[in-house]
């Protein structure tokens, strides 16, 4: 086996009505539901207002080399999200305008990338293809590899697998495990539920239940001086 120089393709996808189940639900009220560590650092942001969805395809690339990447948009199934693991390296580009639309011609659905992208201007307009990216630079990248497709990587302070469900709007994205996907979806959309009602209730009543705030107050003997 080579190390560092390797590439599998064929790894367990969740079902679609899994991945489906999470449409729609805030990236933030997921979270929560995951006690607060499942999201990407904030060093990572979407270039777009796209919306992010689908499963993790994931790409290890040496730092501004892309050649790996260039493999992975041939491989990759329709559904897919490619996850550039480049180190978080901002000296060169590994993609632009040309392999996103290419990427979105095969029904790929999204690129995060820790590294750098290029062609902003092109890219911050797409309406139906997230990238997310740590930075934007012109210089252009090696062709040289090694690297691997297929196998878990580091991305954002997180570990993705293949397979892994990745959900993303303008906070971030947050990584779900397949092996712990099954009934979260539901958990969210009750936060997201919660939260409408407190919305409704400010709206309306000027009103913001939060008896945790003088409970710990109490607990931690603040005192109250007139």
């Amino acid at each position: 086996m080579s190390v560092g120089n390797r590439i599998r393709t064929n790894f367990e996808r969740p079902s679609k009505e899994l991945v489906e189940s999470f449409r729609g639900i805030p990236v933030a009220n997921l979270d929560d539901c995951m006690n607060r560590m499942s999201s990407l650092d904030a060093g990572i942001s979407p270039v777009n207002h796209s919306p992010l969805l689908g499963t993790a395809f994931t790409v290890r690339c040496p730092a501004g080399d892309n050649l790996m990447f260039h493999k992975a948009l041939d491989l990759a199934q329709p559904g897919d999200i490619l996850v550039i693991a480049a180190g978080g390296s901002m000296s060169r580009a590994l993609c632009g305008e040309i392999m996103s639309n290419y990427a979105k011609k095969r029904g790929i659905v999204g690129f995060i990338i820790d590294g750098c992208i290029r062609d902003i201007d092109e890219l911050s307009q797409f309406t139906d293809f997230p990238v997310y990216a740590r930075g934007v630079v012109p210089n252009g990248p090696y062709k040289n590899g090694p690297g691997e497709i297929g196998y878990p990587v580091a991305c954002g302070g997180q570990v993705i697998k293949p397979g892994d469900i990745l959900l993303g709007d303008g906070d971030s994205v947050l990584v779900i495990p397949q092996e712990d996907a099954e009934g979260l979806a539901e958990q969210g959309r009750a936060v997201m539920l919660k939260e409408q009602g407190q919305l409704k209730g400010i709206e309306e009543s000027c009103s913001f239940p939060r008896p945790f705030v003088d409970a710990t107050l109490k607990s931690i003997g603040t005192e109250m001086v007139d």
